[in-house]
């Protein structure tokens, strides 16, 4: 919704005045666009084992995009403009207010859910007229995955119309009887729905409900508590952006926290778009890279450059938590700690690799 800090947010993000900030709807018309850091101490010790001073870490691109009002759907507000630059985004951070301040503007009560459902039921309608512009099929002459996505349109169409999202992953409306299969999901990725994008929920609060646990929290504004529900005093993010590493955490232990909430937000959106993280250390540089989960080890050589994939022979594999135990490659090794694997290989979260190819 217009005002609930979406700008603030996206400015601590990225350490940086980037998005105006100003008390009244619709401040942000064009999407403001940041690469944000993964944060990931893992790096730096690396950086030490191997003696080198440059680090490279994984990014994340955020937009920060228009608030969204009720009607968005038939064009209110920004609403055709805001539902097309979601469109492009593989996930959606919902950022919900639950913070007072009277200079910002706002029509009635601190309501996050009640928020929440106008915004939700803005992305169902938009769904369901995607869904209108499906044809229905002739019996007659269908093919057999004609009628599966025929069939599949009129149960997303059900459950859209009772305000279910597409992403709970279930398509039996309502009872959560039955998961999608696997061409079931392939129909819905190719619809391109909003309500399918995976979510996180960004709860802005005030400065004194930062102590609150997310069950607390959950009460008082009449939420779920969820996972996916993520605390943030976008007000105090701004301040711990202004500051050094060191008097970042200084201030974060009186404030009794381990972590900033923008941390737990980046790490959590990489997360929910199905991402993790392999690791290079020499003497050059200590880099995370990005491969999506489940991915061979071919697939990870290309993240690198398209000729390790091609050319892929072997990967040199050890576990970040033996690199660091045995002080590197070498020692690792001689604790009988390196794996060479080859095309099947599924990487893992943290794996350490050398790539071995043809060129």
């Amino acid at each position: 919704m217009p005002n609930a800090g979406k700008s603030t947010l996206f400015n601590a993000l990225l350490s940086r005045q980037i998005a105006n900030v100003a008390p009244y709807p619709f401040c942000t018309i064009e999407p403001n666009v940041g690469v944000v850091e993964v944060p990931d101490e893992r790096l730096a010790v690396l950086a030490k084992i191997v003696n080198t001073q440059k680090i490279i870490p994984a990014v994340v691109e955020f937009k920060d995009i228009a608030g969204l009002v009720a009607g968005a759907s038939k064009g209110e507000g920004l609403g055709n403009k805001f539902l097309a630059n979601i469109r492009e985004c593989q996930a959606i951070v919902h950022v919900l207010r639950a913070f007072t301040d009277a200079n910002v503007t706002r029509e009635g009560a601190i309501a996050p859910q009640s928020d929440f459902e106008i915004v939700k039921t803005e992305l169902c309608l938009a769904d369901l007229q995607t869904l209108e512009k499906q044809r229905e099929v002739n019996p007659v002459v269908a093919t057999k995955e004609d009628t599966k996505k025929w069939e599949t349109v009129l149960k997303l169409k059900k459950m859209l119309g009772q305000g279910i999202e597409v992403r709970n992953g279930m398509l039996e409306a309502g009872d959560g009887s039955k998961k999608l299969d696997e061409d079931e999901q392939g129909i819905i990725n190719s619809l391109f729905l909003l309500t399918a994008k995976p979510a996180l929920f960004v709860l802005n609060i005030d400065e004194k409900d930062i102590a609150l646990a997310n069950k607390a929290l959950g009460e008082k504004f009449g939420l779920v508590e969820d996972e996916q529900l993520i605390p943030i005093c976008a007000k105090i993010e701004m301040e711990l952006a202004d500051l050094n590493p060191e008097e970042r955490k200084v201030y974060l232990k009186e404030l009794g926290l381990a972590q900033s909430g923008l941390e737990k937000l980046i790490k959590k959106g990489y997360e929910i778009l199905g991402l993790q993280t392999f690791l290079t250390a020499g003497e050059k540089e200590v880099r995370a890279w990005t491969v999506r989960k489940g991915a061979k080890a071919p697939e990870a050589a290309g993240v690198i450059h398209t000729d390790f994939e091609k050319g892929f022979i072997k990967a040199k594999i050890c576990s970040y938590d033996d690199f660091v135990k045995y002080q590197g490659w070498k020692g690792a090794a001689e604790g009988g700690k390196v794996r060479m694997e080859g095309k099947e290989y599924v990487m893992q979260e943290g794996d350490v690799v050398e790539f071995m190819f043809n060129v």
